[in-house]
């Protein structure tokens, strides 16, 4: 299982994801599902991914190929004119690799092949824009009434960040919100683990303006995980005591 978060504020992107991969009990791996390229002073890309490991593994190795390919191949990340066509591009790879493994393993096959992937960034002279594209390769993007997508096991982390969010909101804030969803997602689910990459893109900055793993031992993620529980227990204690002889 998975969880990734992409939060549009006023003064650019914030994505958090874990890297916990699990077949089991018994065979728990750390991989990274979030990955960007940018050029300096002209773009930022940043995508996250969720679903069937080697579904997700076999996109973000096609677009690292393309951004490596050689000068007389058309880059579609870092040549596409604005974020709409990269959103669009990505969703095309996602599509076709899926139907491309679907068709391969049979309709006899067992399992299915699935991806999910969250893509975020800025193209110089526009607006930093973020997309949610689904498995068949269509998307949606970020807006006033959506302001942020979640990708994986988002249930759990959906209600902290509903009653938290600010457009205008600090980037530290920010941080600290989704810190407080993924705590949240961790204490519920096993199929989601630290460590957790974070990554801030600010309006026209077009490279990494904050970008850490925060580990097992970081010490603001425990006190955030600390804090935020004795905080839920002084709330639920200070509220209206129920009677079992009340009118």
């Amino acid at each position: 299982m998975t969880y990734c978060v992409g939060m549009v504020v006023d003064r650019g992107i914030v994505l958090m994801s874990d890297t916990r991969t699990n077949s089991g009990v018994d065979n728990i791996s750390v991989f990274r599902k979030m990955f960007h390229w940018n050029v300096p002073g002209e773009r930022i890309i940043t995508v996250m991914t969720a679903g069937n490991l080697a579904t997700t593994q076999a996109v973000i190795s096609q677009l690292e190929e393309r951004t490596k390919a050689p000068d007389d191949r058309t880059n579609s990340l870092l040549g596409a004119a604005t974020m709409f066509q990269v959103a669009t591009e990505i969703g095309k790879l996602v599509r076709d690799t899926i139907s491309e493994r679907q068709t391969a393993n049979g309709m006899a096959g067992k399992g299915k092949f699935t991806a999910s992937v969250i893509v975020a960034g800025q193209i110089a002279g526009m607006e930093p824009r973020l997309f949610m594209i689904y498995p068949e390769g269509n998307f949606i993007e970020a807006s006033f009434d959506t302001p942020f997508f979640q990708i994986g096991e988002t249930k759990y982390g959906r209600p902290i960040i509903i009653r938290g969010y600010d457009r205008a909101m600090s980037f530290e804030d920010a941080v600290k919100l989704l810190m407080v969803s993924f705590d949240s997602t961790l204490k519920a689910n096993l199929s989601v683990g630290l460590p957790l990459d974070l990554m801030v893109i600010e309006r026209d900055g077009f490279e990494p303006a904050h970008e850490r793993r925060i580990a097992h031992d970081d010490p603001y993620f425990q006190a955030i995980s600390s804090s935020w529980g004795d905080a839920l227990k002084s709330a639920f204690h200070s509220l209206p005591d129920y009677s079992f002889f009340s009118k």
